[in-house]
């Protein structure tokens, strides 16, 4: 499902237009990205959680060479499905 098939999809749902389904999604979206950029977690009860998380430094290899290269540190988002969302998954 792309963004354009989940606005579609909520529109319906919600008897929204697409139109304001879209800003929303985009709000919503930047709001996380914002949240997670200034080092706090979302969550949505059931439904899951986004967090940052801070990747170490690491060696790695040029696939191209095979010389070693050094992958600097870096923060990354994290996203862990609640039980909600693990249980549908299952049935």
């Amino acid at each position: 499902m792309n963004k354009a098939s989940l606005v579609n999809a909520i529109a319906k749902r919600t008897r929204q237009s697409k139109t304001d389904v879209s800003l929303v999604l985009a709000a919503l979206t930047d709001s996380i990205i914002d949240s997670l950029a200034e080092g706090k977690k979302v969550s949505f009860l059931g439904f899951g959680s986004f967090e940052p998380r801070e990747r170490s430094a690491r060696k790695g290899l040029n696939p191209k060479t095979g010389e070693s290269i050094k992958i600097p540190a870096k923060r990354v988002p994290v996203f862990k499905a609640g039980k909600l969302f693990k249980d549908r998954l299952q049935s």
